[in-house]
């Protein structure tokens, strides 16, 4: 029976599917991994973001040192192992080298980048946390292993921009991987041979992780899929497999209106009813719902952001 929404603040449907079936859930485990959204500000305007990023945009505000601090001294009292950044453009974020020598001297870290300009243009800064207690890595997001392909979507030239932005990373000693575009009914194997073959040609290391994401649209889209129930959670899902979706185990911190919130994971900003509070504490309480079309993409092609 869903709770009523007058206790909870959130509505019926975070319980309850239209047909009325209990909604899936994921019970949190422990806090392993810390994101931060740096804002939706990026130097690219790509039709398919899934963030809506693009030049000067502020649905999400560009964090600053003093904004993240405070998450990154909870983290480490709650025994957190990895800290990831997204955006956005991250390194569009004045402070991000400041935040990432501050993360980097307590645990790993993983920024997920566009690798062109604005990685160009700081690349002194960046490489002074090669010298970090713990090691900083850099998805790079190439969507396509095929230079006309990707540039349709980002822009002319940026796919050399990245791979040279990403070899760069690379020869100056920090661990790089890829972010790629998934599509329906692909040849995954041969799609991934492609992106060796890619990665060769720039002597980066031709088995560098790849990471495949599925359309996820873009922010606030009301997009028609299966609702994902408690039997499917329980019928299709074990204990084990439902502790590797990210909401059991990981948070994302974001800066927008309200200032500094917690949320449930990183493709769920757009909805309110997935701040999870102010604290990470508190957001390790309450069972995350399954009711976002993105929990569905989690649901049926194992889509997750992390490397952990």
């Amino acid at each position: 029976m869903a709770i009523p929404a007058q206790i909870t603040g959130r509505s019926e449907a975070w319980y309850t599917t239209p047909d009325g079936k209990a909604r899936g859930y994921i019970e949190p485990q422990t806090l392993k991994e810390l994101w931060f959204h740096t804002g939706t500000n990026c130097n690219l305007s790509c039709p398919f973001c899934l963030e809506g990023s693009k030049p000067g945009d502020t649905r999400l505000g560009l964090v600053k040192f003093e904004d993240v601090k405070p998450f990154i001294d909870e983290a480490m009292e709650l025994g957190v192992e990895q800290f990831s950044f997204t955006g956005g453009e991250p390194f569009v974020a004045k402070d991000m080298v400041k935040i990432l020598r501050y993360a980097a001297d307590r645990l790993p870290c993983l920024v997920l980048t566009n690798a062109t300009e604005p990685v160009h243009k700081r690349i002194d800064q960046i490489a002074t946390l090669l010298d970090a207690k713990h090691p900083v890595s850099f998805r790079v997001s190439i969507d396509y292993a095929d230079e006309a392909r990707h540039d349709e979507g980002r822009g002319a030239g940026n796919y050399r921009a990245a791979l040279e932005g990403m070899k760069t990373l690379h020869d100056l000693g920090f661990h790089v991987s890829v972010a790629r575009q998934m599509e329906n009914g692909e040849d995954t194997p041969a799609a991934e041979d492609e992106y060796h073959g890619m990665l060769a040609e720039y002597d980066i290391p031709s088995d560098a992780r790849i990471v495949s994401f599925p359309d996820f649209h873009r922010p606030g889209a009301h997009v028609d899929t299966p609702h994902v129930t408690e039997n499917c959670m329980t019928t299709y899902q074990t204990a084990e497999t439902r502790a590797k979706f990210m909401c059991a185990f990981s948070r994302m911190v974001v800066k927008g209106d309200r200032g500094m919130r917690v949320y449930a994971c990183t493709l769920v900003d757009d909805d309110p009813e997935y701040d999870l509070g102010t604290t990470l504490r508190e957001s390790m309480e309450p069972r995350v719902s399954m009711k976002h079309h993105r929990c569905f993409s989690c649901f049926s092609y194992g889509a997750s952001c992390s490397e952990l």
